[in-house]
This record gives structure tokens, sequence and C-alpha cells, in this order.
């Protein structure tokens, strides 16, 4: 029915929207000159100012004095206290929280027809192991203890890079893993199975929790592999019948919020999000400013765009 293909492509459309901020550069959106300054504001993180907004150097992102246990603790404490405070998480979680709202509606069709495709199943299987907490965490302390124990700090400091991305990941799974059951328990969905507790995925929001850690740290075009590794973890749930698509949009959202919150003192992100009127709807445009380690706003610009309307 030409109703329901279109009702598919459009929820489509949003998980690519929400679960992927690999979106295709291009020239700066005209939306820009319309206001973007402003709406960039509530996105910024909590120490941006107005004068940030015409940076177009970044400063080197400073690594933490200590990445000892005790400072860990107190980071993680902080990382917790943080989440509510930052704008960026509001609109992140509102975002996801939107595109879960409108995939609700589609969730059991699309299950039906996910889990019956054994071919997709097979090619998304190993997308199960790569997202449980054991292994993404596993990660995290295994590159702490390396950087920690097995490598010399870096001169004048009392860490190095290593210490310091595995200091992150750790935070930003231990944060998640709180948020992700804290939610489950309280929400208590049944899951295709009929088992407890879907909502959110909890694959989907550590895997894009450590793919925003690595964004900030290595920039988006040396991060971009670890999103596409997180998208396919989050689909390996759907064909799994472990999780409905609404569960997985509102998880990638959350995973998302939490990384960027641990490190949002790294460094300044502007975006903008603009709705504009095109023929037969509205599209949703937006730029995304990655201001990192001394390259121009311009080169780290990425543009984004979605349409909802009626066809021709």
């Amino acid at each position: 029915m030409p109703v329901r293909r279109s009702s598919a492509s459009t929820l489509a459309a949003l998980m690519f929207l929400c679960c992927s901020p690999s979106v295709a550069r291009g020239q700066e959106a005209t939306s820009e000159t319309l206001g973007s300054k402003a709406i960039a504001g509530l996105f910024a993180s909590d120490t941006l100012t107005a004068s940030s907004l015409n940076t177009t150097e970044q400063q080197p992102s400073p690594e933490p004095k200590h990445t000892g246990v005790s400072a860990l603790l107190r980071s993680t404490g902080s990382d917790f206290a943080a989440f509510p405070r930052r704008r960026s998480t509001w609109v992140i979680l509102g975002i996801g929280a939107g595109a879960a709202a409108l995939a609700r509606p589609f969730d059991e069709d699309m299950n039906e027809k996910l889990v019956t495709a054994d071919g997709l199943r097979k090619a998304l299987k190993p997308g199960k192991y790569l997202g449980y907490a054991w292994v993404q965490g596993g990660t995290a302390i295994g590159l702490y203890l390396v950087g920690r124990y097995a490598m010399e700090p870096e001169e004048g400091t009392h860490t190095n890079k290593v210490s310091h991305l595995g200091f992150d990941l750790l935070r930003a799974n231990l944060v998640t893993q709180a948020f992700t059951y804290a939610i489950k328990s309280s929400v208590r969905r049944d899951r295709p199975t009929g088992e407890c507790c879907a909502f959110p995925s909890g694959h989907a929001s550590v895997t894009f929790a450590t793919a925003s850690v690595l964004e900030r740290h290595f920039g988006y075009r040396a991060s971009w592999p670890m999103f596409l590794i997180a998208g396919y973890v989050s689909a390996s749930r759907l064909t799994d019948n472990r999780h409905f698509p609404s569960d997985v949009l509102f998880g990638s959202a959350l995973g998302m919020a939490v990384g960027w919150t641990v490190v949002g003192r790294h460094g300044h992100d502007n975006f903008a999000l603009l709705p504009a009127p095109v023929h037969g709807g509205v599209a949703l445009t937006g730029s995304w400013d990655f201001g990192h380690r001394g390259q121009s706003a311009h080169d780290n610009r990425a543009s984004f765009g979605t349409h909802t309307g009626s066809d021709d």
C-alpha cells in the first residue's frame, strides 16, 4: 500500500537522522544566516560564550591533571550532576523522544518484517556481542589500565592520552548504564518476546556513548566508523527480536547525551536546527560545527536535513 510504504520510508529517515551524526558535508546552509547563532545557544555547552561563536580556531583540548581512581570517582559523580543541567542534554533527549514517539505506531509492523529477514539477521548477528556492556566496559577498563599503569605519563602531567581516553570511556559507560537501567526499571516496557524491559535499548545507548566520546577525542572524521558500528549494533537488536525501533531511537539519543556530558569540557560545538519551507512540505535543516584542534570551523562543519510533507 502506498501509505504504508511512505510511512516506512519516513521511519527509516528518522532512524538515520537520529542514530547517525555522520551527515553529508556541503556548503554552508542558507538558513545559517537566519539566526543560527541564536539557536546554537540552545545546544552549546554551559561554558559557551557569545564570543566563542565567532571563533574559527579551536585550541587543543586539555587533558585532566589526574586520572587516578579517586579522580575517576569524583568525575563520574560530577557527570551525574552535570547531565540534567546541560541544555544540550534536553535538546538531544527531546529529539530522541520525538523520534521514538513518531516511530511508536510502526513498532510492531517493523518488528514483524525485521525478525523474518533471515539474511539481514545473520549479517547483523555480531552486533549483539559488540554492544554488550561487558565488551564496551571491558574495552574502557583495558585502555584505562594500559594507559595508567603500562605507559609513562606525558611530560608535566600525571596522565597520557590513552589513560585519558579510557578514563572518559569508563565514565561514559558507568553513567549510561545507570540512566539506561533506571529508565528501564521505571518504564518497564515489554520486549517483542514479552520479557521486561525493552525501553530504552542498552546496546544502543552504550555504543553511542562510546562513539560520542571518541568523536571528541579524535574528531568526527576519525570517529565516524564507531558511529557506523553503533548503528550496526542498534540495528542488530531489531533483527534479533530484542527491541522495537522506538527503543533504539531513544537509546541512541540517551547515549549521545551522556557521552557529550562526559566530554563537555573538551571544546565547543555549535549547532543550528531550523525548519525551512519547501515545495510540498517542510524540511528540517541544520548545521553542526565541530570546533576541533586547530581546524577551521568551515572545515569542520557538517550539514544535514530531512523532509516531511506530501509527495508530488
